[in-house]
């Protein structure tokens, strides 16, 4: 699968985070401050990598920032982009099978390593829900994107 991460701060848990991807063997594009050279501010790198998603140049996203508040709300600008912060293992699990999450919003403030790794074992074990009322509520969200553009604005 190729996953893109953003974070705004070359943290050591967003170091770890590439390479626990890289270790189940997922492809990797990187952006802000884990890419040099990139902009590294939240709104810019997240908005990069939930626009991977949303056009096709990854299967899904993980984006970060200190409290992963902010990239969450950047991703979600995103049209196509179904971002949701996570914070423990049970949150992934059911934005992935509920919500159908594409994009993963983490904090590099509160997620330690082996919290890192709960929530990414939950995120990709889950899958998303056949349940008719689950598919309803995905299908209302990408409704409320129609007509809706990536434009940024000052």
């Amino acid at each position: 699968m190729k996953i893109s991460v953003s974070s705004d701060m070359d943290e050591p848990v967003a170091r770890a985070l590439v390479a626990k991807l890289r270790e189940r063997g997922h492809e990797v594009l990187t952006h802000g401050a884990l890419r040099p050279g990139d902009d590294p501010q939240w709104a810019a790198c997240s908005q990069a990598a939930a626009r991977d998603v949303a056009e096709g140049r990854s299967d899904q996203a993980v984006v970060c920032c200190w409290t992963g508040t902010g990239a969450s709300i950047a991703a979600n600008k995103v049209p196509g982009v179904r971002a949701a912060l996570c914070t423990d293992a049970y949150t992934a699990d059911g934005a992935r099978r509920w919500n159908d999450a594409n994009v993963l919003a983490l904090g590099l403030r509160l997620t330690s390593e082996p919290l890192l790794a709960e929530i990414l074992d939950a995120w990709f074990a889950a899958a998303p829900s056949e349940d008719a009322e689950d598919r309803e509520n995905v299908a209302r969200v990408a409704r409320m994107d129609s007509g809706r553009t990536a434009t940024v604005r000052p």
